[in-house]
C-alpha cells in the first residue's frame, strides 16, 4: 500500500488504517489470537497505521487499557515499522456505552501518556489524540500539556478526536495540530460543513473512524440482531426499523459494486478515499479477511457518476449517528 502525508507537519503512514478497537470491546466478543493474525497480515499487505486509545477494552472481558496491551505485544520486534496512534481523555465509558467519563487536565494526560507507553511497550507515541474535549478543563491547557510531552520525545505529532472547528482553531493556535479523528462516511457527513474546511485552511489531516458505517454499508447487516457485547444494540441507526429503512441506501452501495466486480464495503470505502489525499480512513476489524477486503478498496476507483449517486445517501439516513 502507498504511504501518504497526513496533515503537513511531516508524519507519513499507509493509505490506509487499522483501527483496532473492535479487536478488544464493542462488537462480540474478542479473540486474541485472531486478533493477532489480523494485524500481522496488516504488515503484509503495507497497512502500518495503527489505531487505538486507552479506554478500549472497558466493558470487555480485560478492560481499560486492553487494546493497547494487545497492540503492544502485536508490534514486539518491528515497532519501527508501524505508525501508532492512541489517545487519551474518556476515563470510562457508563450507561450501555453511550456516555463518557471525561478527563484532560494537564496532569491527567502527563499520567495517561505514561500509562499508554508502558502498555503498548514503546518509547513514543507517533500520533497522540486528545479522545474528546473535557468540558471541564480548557483545551489550550490540555494541548499545552500535550505539547510538552511532544518536547519531551512522548509523543511525535498531536491529534484531536470529534471537536468542532471552533475547538480546533484554539488548539491549534497552541501547538500544531496533524490530524483529526472523526466519524466521516456515505452516512456520516456533518464534519463538511465547518470543520473539515477548517482542517484544509489549516494544513491538518482527517482521520475518518466508522467509514463503514459500523459495518452497515459492507450490506451484511439486514436485521437488528446482534451478539452480546455489540454496541449497536444501543445505536439508533441499528434498530428494527432503521435498519429495514436503511436498507434503500445499501441497494445503491450493492448496484455499483455488483457493476464493478467488488464488494459493498470496498465502494463505501473507495467513496472515503476518494474525499482526498488527506484524507485517510481506519477501518476497524479483527479478522484478516476483512482487512484484506478493505485494503484492497484504497485502489479502487469509482466514476463521477457512481460518486454523484453515492453522495446523495447522506440525506437519506435514518436514525441519528448516536
Amino acid at each position: 500500500m502507498r504511504t501518504v502525508d497526513l496533515g503537513s507537519q511531516g508524519l507519513k503512514v499507509s493509505a490506509q488504517g487499522l483501527g483496532c478497537m473492535g479487536m478488544s470491546q464493542s462488537y462480540g466478543v474478542a479473540d486474541d489470537t485472531v486478533s493477532l493474525a489480523t494485524i500481522d497480515r496488516a504488515f503484509e499487505l503495507g497497512v502500518t497505521f495503527f489505531d487505538t486509545a486507552d479506554v478500549y477494552g472497558v466493558g470487555g472481558i480485560y478492560g481499560f487499557g486492553a487494546n493497547e496491551k494487545l497492540l503492544g505485544y502485536a508490534l514486539r520486534g518491528r515497532r519501527d515499522e508501524a505508525v501508532v496512534a492512541t489517545k487519551c481523555g474518556i476515563k470510562g465509558i457508563v450507561t450501555n456505552g453511550m456516555k463518557f467519563d471525561l478527563g484532560a487536565s494537564p496532569d491527567y494526560v502527563r499520567q495517561a501518556c505514561e500509562d499508554s507507553l508502558k502498555r503498548l511497550r514503546t518509547d513514543r507515541i507517533d500520533l497522540y489524540y486528545l479522545h474528546r474535549v473535557d468540558p471541564a478543563t480548557p483545551i489550550e491547557d490540555t494541548v499545552g500539556a500535550m505539547a510538552e510531552l511532544v518536547a519531551e520525545g512522548k509523543v511525535r505529532y498531536l491529534g484531536l478526536s470529534e471537536v468542532t472547528a471552533d475547538q480546533l482553531e484554539r488548539a491549534h493556535a497552541v501547538h500544531p495540530i496533524t490530524a483529526v479523528q472523526s466519524e466521516y462516511s456515505l452516512w456520516t457527513r456533518g464534519i463538511e460543513d465547518e470543520v473539515l474546511p477548517a482542517l484544509r485552511r489549516l494544513g491538518i489531516g482527517l482521520v475518518p473512524f466508522s467509514p463503514l458505517g459500523r459495518g452497515f454499508l459492507t450490506g451484511t447487516v439486514t436485521s437488528a440482531e446482534f451478539s452480546s457485547g455489540d454496541m449497536r444494540t444501543t445505536n439508533p441507526r441499528f434498530t428494527p426499523e432503521a435498519v429495514d429503512a436503511n436498507q434503500a441506501l445499501v441497494a445503491v452501495v450493492r448496484e455499483i459494486a455488483a457493476a464493478r466486480g467488488v464488494l459493498p464495503g470496498q465502494v463505501a470505502l473507495a467513496w472515503v478515499h476518494s474525499r482526498g489525499s488527506d484524507v485517510v480512513p481506519i477501518p476497524g476489524t479483527k479478522r484478516p479477511t476483512y482487512l484484506e477486503q478493505n485494503a484492497a478498496a484504497a485502489d479502487l476507483a469509482l466514476s463521477d457518476d457512481d460518486l454523484a449517486r453515492l453522495d446523495s445517501l447522506a440525506a437519506q439516513v435514518t436514525g441519528s449517528r448516536y
